[in-house]
């Protein structure tokens, strides 16, 4: 596999990193999640639904794969732990607040001392020295400081709450990229790198195809008349007569044309010709009465032969249920019954392996000591007052 042979530490929580790391080990990665000895550990342990053996959705679709390291990095014994670990690591992956790192003995500059050649990755809200860097935050937060949620307004023109955690799964690619590029570097210098990644950067850099009003004409977005998100009559969502949605997102003419001849309304042509926006109201108009005559399962029929960029709206569990995503390897179950996320990125040589096993929290602690070159006794010292 494409990672086999890389040491990844991963000191961060929740989603961003964890969700990196994961990918990381399907493809082969060593990776050692490193949990705070608070008795809990990696949060996501008891966050949310679970499956019937009691594990948390959440954590099965971060944490497959992994090993985990129980260690208090606030004991000095932790401390030494963990930086002898990192003389041997490829990749350093952190989340804390701005700071604490570095108040815990285990940031950049004390790894880099002991292992020149490490790729050290800080994931934050805004940033490890910025203006903002101690602002407490999480996605949503982020979200609405980039300015995404106010693109998300609703048929009363109010922000909506994001549905997906968009900040966090940007930065986890940004990440991804970010560590794959140094790591890259590194076969010709030697040399590692420090990644400063901030949620923000991350989210805001995915704004270029909504950007238009304001670097063209210094205004903010008015997101109804927007091509992506409703001013087009083609990229639009729209009601049927069962009150299921039917979700149009092909602004091309060749596509109304032929969506239009086939509705045998070709006059409407030269409607959706014009700029997203007022213009093209009429067309909106026609689309939603004609929509909101038939069921769902008749436009279905009605539609499939039609060359347009069409579907409906589907929950969750039907994306998930569709044999669609288990043939694109989206969906998978393991030996107990337990479907898991697939992973998404794809080689044809050396495809992923997920393993789906999970560590138990500190499963690993005394395994890790050992390998640096712990004795027995001094392992079972350690895991008595609570270092490991």
């Amino acid at each position: 596999m494409k990672l086999e042979g890389l040491k990844v530490l991963d000191l961060s929580a929740f989603l961003p990193g964890p969700h990196m790391t994961m990918m990381m080990a399907d493809h082969g990665a060593d990776v050692i999640m490193v949990e705070p000895a608070n008795g809990t550990g990696e949060p996501s342990r008891v966050l949310g639904e679970t499956t019937p053996d009691g594990v948390s959705v959440w954590f099965r679709n971060i944490a497959r794969g992994k090993r985990s390291l129980k260690v208090n990095l606030k004991d000095p014994e932790g401390q030494e732990l963990f930086l002898r670990l990192a003389e041997t690591a490829d990749v350093v992956v952190e989340a804390f607040r701005p700071g604490v790192v570095k108040r815990l003995g285990v940031d950049y500059a004390a790894v880099s001392t002991r292992n020149p050649s490490v790729v050290y990755c800080s994931i934050s809200a805004f940033g490890q020295d910025s203006s903002l860097a101690t602002k407490p935050a999480h996605d949503t937060a982020v979200q609405a400081f980039a300015g995404l949620t106010d693109l998300a307004r609703g048929s009363d023109d109010k922000p909506t709450m994001p549905n997906i955690a968009f900040a966090d799964a940007s930065a986890s690619l940004m990440a991804l990229s970010a560590i794959l590029m140094a790591l890259y570097r590194r076969t010709q210098t030697g040399k590692g790198d420090y990644i400063d990644l901030a949620m923000y950067d991350a989210a805001i850099a995915w704004t270029p195809n909504v950007l238009g009003p304001t670097f063209g004409e210094n205004r903010p977005p008015e997101p109804k008349q927007m091509r992506s998100f409703g001013g087009s009559a083609l990229t639009n969502l729209y009601e049927t007569a069962d009150g299921e949605y039917l979700s149009f997102a092909g602004p091309e003419i060749k596509f109304a044309t032929n969506l239009l001849n086939a509705l045998e309304r070709p006059d409407l042509i030269e409607v959706a010709k014009l700029p997203p926006g007022p213009g093209q109201a009429p067309l909106r108009a026609f689309f939603a009465e004609t929509f909101k005559s038939r069921t769902l399962a008749e436009w279905q029929t009605f539609l499939e032969p039609i060359d347009c960029a069409w579907s409906w709206v589907r929950s969750l569990k039907e994306a998930f249920d569709d044999p669609f995503t288990a043939e694109r390897g989206m969906v998978f179950t393991d030996a107990d019954g337990n479907r898991h996320i697939g992973p998404p990125i794809k080689f044809e040589n050396e495809p992923p392996q997920p393993n789906p096993e999970l560590p138990e929290y500190g499963e690993h602690s005394a395994d890790l000591a050992a390998e640096i070159g712990l004795d027995a006794d001094k392992i079972a010292e350690l895991q008595a007052k609570g270092t490991i």
